[in-house]
């Protein structure tokens, strides 16, 4: 579904991402490891058109991205939730969650309804605060809501840049769990995340960074790719 290829990205004279190339198949949780200042976040902001690539071919479904506006992107079927969240100030629950039915445009209201409902199916906590101001809500129940923003809006591939961040154990697992059942729904997921061994339970594949570029790349059943992950980030 996602094909990256020698893609690089600039911030002003800083050459973050150099060169990285990898695919995202239909279907398949991948993992993007590395230590802090690597270009995880960068690349996840590429991809989503938050940040324009300076060279490279991004293609997504067999069409090429590269340098489309973050709105065109995410319309054609990506989306991102964003490490920090970015839970809108003033809106309800709700109406957070209503912000993501604009990655659908054109959606008849009955099954834009049905969307609405569905998610408050999955996430029974939002449900019981839909009319809470959404900034009020605890870091969990924040980050349960930044995915279910971009849930309903029925994306073909979705990007998670740091989801257990500063969130307890226990909540963390259940956002662990949602991705399993996203990948067993055949939803593709493109992961950033610090706890790379909580991760690598729910990913098929992973991808090492270093300094702005893809340094390794296995199986994450494998405990031998496994290991040598662990030896490569910890460089």
């Amino acid at each position: 579904m996602l094909e990256l290829d020698a893609i690089h990205t600039h911030y002003g004279l800083s050459h973050v991402l150099q060169g990285v190339s990898f695919t995202v198949a239909k279907g398949e949780v991948v993992g993007l490891f590395g230590r802090n200042g690597v270009g995880k976040t960068t690349l996840i902001k590429t991809v989503a058109g938050w940040v324009r690539p300076s060279s490279g071919r991004l293609r997504f479904e067999g069409e090429d991205i590269a340098g489309l506006a973050s709105d065109r992107i995410c319309r054609r079927g990506i989306g991102l939730v964003p490490e920090d969240r970015r839970v809108l100030p003033g809106l309800t629950v709700e109406e957070n969650l209503r912000l993501g039915l604009m990655q659908a445009p054109g959606r008849a209201k009955a099954e834009a309804a049905r969307a609405m409902q569905r998610t408050f199916e999955r996430f029974p906590r939002l449900a019981e605060r839909r009319s809470q101001m959404g900034t009020t809500l605890s870091g969990g129940e924040q980050q349960m809501l930044a995915i279910a923003r971009v849930l309903v809006g029925a994306p073909r591939l979705l990007l998670i840049d740091e989801p257990s961040e500063g969130l307890a154990p226990m909540i963390a697992d259940e956002i662990f769990a949602l991705i399993h059942e996203l990948r067993a729904e055949g939803i593709p997921v493109l992961l950033v995340e610090q706890n790379v061994m909580r991760a690598l339970e729910v990913c098929d594949r992973f991808l090492a960074l270093e300094r702005g570029a893809v340094v390794f790349q296995g199986d994450a059943r494998s405990s031998a790719d496994r290991q040598r992950l662990i030896e490569v980030i910890a460089v």
